[in-house]
């Protein structure tokens, strides 16, 4: 869970595609056509770290929230049978971040660490940043590999970037179009430039933060390229071409999320795939005619996967291991949330209709798909 409670992150991908053009922050066109005509360059291929996105953030039943228990047996998961090397530990509450960070570091995974609190005063954020990257300095001197991100989708979680006391209501003056793109922007690069200093007092290894697409950022700031990626193609080579402009500024390219949805036509919805759910029906239901496919999911994953490996980027990160709050529900369809999520494993109920149900979870296609080239790539 990040940002406003009872808004998950699948949510904000949503919103975040939806006010993309609006924000008028292109990477752009133009760019694009001038970086590159999408084939790659001679050199290294493959990425240099492969992994999943892990959120902790607080939950809202007992069988949402975090504990650490439950992190401990994911994390394993994630090492032993998804054959990551990496883990993009995200969300907010300090001490959740810092032990689910350090039980991967023991794990011999590669952390990348993202403090996200947002919906707060902006110096709360900061301050949450600079613990938790202090945490992650005390890591990378204890010898682990760590990454430091100073967040994510800023024109998103952090207040006083565009109208709104909450992200809901910001996403709302965005889509409105009542908002000046010159001031947000202006905005946004600074408030960019203060956590980027913030992460820079605290932490001496490799900084980076999680763009949307469309963001312009100044990546002088950083030591990587962050972009949370959900293109789709129909062709391969339009993923390289896509992907290509990123690398324009002569830095590594870290993919910090990529992913879709369990549906058929999830891949072409990319962000907004959560939105075939109906949240105003109690409980919330998934549209008429929404078949779910876990096969799409994993051949989305892999297809763009291995984009990113011809492309030889720094890294990626599959959005996202586990959906506790977007259960499984194979025999009741219209309800069955799993398929609006982009998570590589299906949340399944102890005892199917019990509100106070614990629940455990499954591997699902893309689970083994990812597992299949993450392990190819770790053997090789």
């Amino acid at each position: 869970m990040q940002g406003k409670p009872g808004i998950s992150r699948a949510r904000f991908l949503g919103m975040a595609a939806a006010v993309g053009g609006a924000a008028a922050l292109p990477v752009g066109t133009a760019a694009r056509a001038a970086a590159s005509d999408g084939r790659t360059t001679p050199g290294r291929r493959g990425l240099t770290h492969r992994g999943v996105v892990y959120e902790v953030g607080a939950g809202e039943t007992p069988a949402t929230a975090w504990n650490a228990r439950t992190m401990r047996a994911d994390l394993r998961a994630v090492s032993r049978d998804l054959h990551a090397d990496s883990v993009k530990v995200t969300g907010d509450g300090v001490a959740r971040l810092t032990a689910t960070a350090a039980e991967a570091a023991e794990r011999g995974l590669n952390v990348w660490l993202e403090p996200t609190l947002g919906d707060v005063p902006e110096r709360e954020i900061l301050d949450h940043l600079a613990e938790t990257g202090r945490y992650a300095e005390r890591l990378r001197r204890q010898g682990a590999g760590v990454h430091l991100s100073v967040g994510c989708e800023f024109v998103l979680y952090v207040p006083g970037i565009v109208p709104g006391a909450n992200a809901q209501e910001r996403v709302e003056h965005l889509l409105e179009g009542d908002f000046d793109p010159v001031l947000m922007a202006r905005r946004l690069r600074r408030f960019t430039a203060k956590a980027a200093q913030v992460g820079r007092s605290v932490f001496k290894g490799p900084l980076t933060y999680a763009a949307a697409q469309d963001e312009d950022v100044d990546w002088r700031l950083f030591d990587l390229v962050g972009i949370d990626y959900y293109g789709y193609f129909r062709r391969p080579s339009d993923y390289l071409r896509d992907l290509a402009a990123y690398r324009r500024f002569g830095k590594p390219v870290a993919v910090m999320e990529f992913g879709c949805c369990t549906f058929e036509g999830a891949p072409e919805r990319g962000g907004m795939g959560w939105d075939v759910v109906d949240h105003t029906k109690e409980p919330p239901e998934i549209e008429a005619g929404v078949v779910r496919s876990e096969r799409a999911q994993a051949r989305y994953l892999t297809d763009v996967l291995a984009a990113f490996e011809a492309l030889g980027l720094y890294s990626a990160m599959a959005y996202t291991f586990v959906s506790r709050d977007a259960p499984h529900r194979p025999r009741d369809p219209r309800h069955d949330l799993d398929t609006a999520s982009y998570s590589i494993v299906k949340t399944v109920e102890d005892r199917p209709g019990d509100p106070a149900s614990g629940v455990h979870w499954q591997p699902k296609a893309a689970f083994h798909a990812l597992a299949r080239q993450y392990g190819r790539a770790r053997r090789g």
